[in-house]
């Protein structure tokens, strides 16, 4: 599945807390910072920018997926 190109930063982080369980902790400069105890304790940084570069929201939803023990395409269902 590709991933989008058009995706923001704030866009994203909405998508993790409603659907993955993530939620908003605070947020340093351009970074938002998330936090989840479900399965255990994860804390991600995601840029809060226009539209992410794909590299970064590949990382991102890699990190999600191996912490969440799903599938990336999953996550990308949920976009």
């Amino acid at each position: 599945m590709k991933l989008p190109r058009d995706i923001s930063g704030r866009e994203l982080v909405k998508l993790l807390s409603r659907s993955w369980g993530y939620r908003q902790i605070h947020q340093t400069g351009s970074h938002i910072i998330l936090e989840t105890e479900e399965p255990g304790h994860q804390r991600l940084a995601v840029p809060d920018h226009e539209s992410l570069r794909i590299g970064t929201l590949n990382s991102i939803l890699r990190a999600v997926a191996e912490h969440k023990r799903v599938m990336r395409e999953e996550i990308l269902r949920s976009l």
